[in-house]
């Protein structure tokens, strides 16, 4: 399925659009819309969007197109809709409580509805400009709402952006999507929504789940009866660092992608697997994500004939990690280089915002941890890639 798409130009886009940081769950709550807002400020101050770069390829802000609600909200239930369209009129209206919404880690806010449909919108509009062959790669930062399911919120996600996006590109033509999900958290809502659909293959790696929220993406997982093998999950020990979260990657998870063959790829890009991320406890750097940025884009380009579609998703050092993380991937996708430093703007922008001190390098230094913490994540590392050896990869015939 590999090749380039009709009437691909070599362009990179940027889906945003400042509606975007509506999606406000409240004062305190660590999904801050500051820090993609501060990711966008970054991504413009190092001088990534805009104009042609030395091979001829275009990067360029595009805005979420309009949205219905018919084809983005096909996975969710109608009754569920309907109880986040009565929580964002009123964010204290009494709804079922199964529906995920309250003084949980997802808490009513006004303009929910709208703010949650505009995210969907633009993770919908990143995979019709890949599809239609008007970008190669296209990022939105705002979205990776992997934990939305079909009938509840939860998680801090309300609709699932990456399953809408996913669904359109089935529903115009796609016969097989991929996609890879590397935040710290498993990401069980896209999983949910695709179990049973054997032309989706959902990929997570994450924190064991007897670790960290929500508890699931077991290596035995596989899948729903009509599709074992399209679930594949790697859960790591806490403290797995870069080289051991790399290393997984290039023995099983590369082949995986390669077998399936997929017409794109989608990835969820989460950077909570930080050493210093407040809600989780592995050990990556930014360098290490830059590292599996470059990993997935040779795999878009090798595979998949260019189609990127990526996301946001986690990430909860709202300054020092996040808008570096995901400025580093979108560097990535148009190929452009970045300066060793942070942009002196950028870190008034930060201070201003958040009064914090900003990082003053797109690099970090190395992570030490204790001899114990290293052998256990090392084992269970070696455990899950032996896992995927055995149940997994030969279903999509690796040996």
């Amino acid at each position: 399925m590999a090749g380039q798409g009709p009437g691909s130009v070599g362009r990179v886009a940027l889906v945003w659009d400042d509606q975007l940081a509506a999606y406000d769950l409240g004062p305190g709550h660590p999904l801050a819309p500051v820090r993609v807002e501060l990711t966008v400020d970054l991504i413009r101050r190092t001088g990534l969007v805009g104009g042609a770069s030395a091979d001829g390829s275009i990067v360029t802000e595009v805005l979420p197109g309009a949205y219905d609600e018919a084809e983005l909200l096909r996975l969710h239930r109608p009754d569920f809709i309907e109880a986040v369209r009565r929580c964002s009129a009123d964010p204290d209206a009494v709804v079922d409580p199964g529906f995920g919404m309250g003084a949980g880690d997802t808490p009513a806010f006004r303009g929910m509805h709208a703010a949650s449909m505009q995210v969907c919108a633009a993770t919908k509009e990143a995979a019709r400009l890949v599809w239609e062959g008007e970008a190669d790669h296209a990022f939105n930062p705002a979205g990776g709402l992997h934990h939305a399911m079909p009938d509840r919120a939860g998680g801090f996600c309300v609709y699932n952006d990456p399953a809408v996006a996913i669904d359109w590109l089935l529903e115009h033509g796609a016969e097989r999507v991929c996609y890879v999900d590397v935040d710290v958290h498993h990401g069980d809502g896209v999983e949910v929504m695709f179990r049973d659909d054997p032309r989706v293959l959902t990929i997570s790696l994450h924190e064991s789940g007897r670790y960290l929220f929500p508890g699931t993406g077991a290596l035995d997982d596989l899948g729903g009866p009509g599709a074992i093998g399209s679930v594949a999950n790697l859960p790591l020990h806490p403290g797995t660092t870069g080289n051991i979260w790399l290393a997984a990657f290039d023995e099983v998870v590369e082949p995986l992608i390669r077998a399936f063959d997929a017409d794109v790829l989608v990835t969820q890009l989460g950077c909570d697997t930080h050493a210093t991320d407040p809600l989780a406890h592995l050990s990556l750097t930014v360098d290490d994500m830059a590292a599996t940025y470059a990993r997935l884009h040779r795999l878009a380009h090798e595979v998949h004939g260019g189609r990127w579609i990526a996301t946001g998703g986690g990430g909860y050092q709202l300054a020092t990690v996040v808008p570096r993380a995901w400025t580093l991937a979108f560097a990535e996708m148009t190929g452009r280089s970045l300066p060793v430093e942070t942009p002196m703007g950028w870190r008034e922008r930060v201070v201003e915002l958040t009064s914090t001190r900003a990082p003053t390098s797109f690099t970090d230094d190395p992570v030490r941890l204790s001899e114990p913490l290293l052998d256990g994540a090392r084992r269970a590392a070696q455990e899950s890639v032996a896992g995927w050896r055995e149940l997994i990869l030969p279903r999509h015939g690796v040996r």
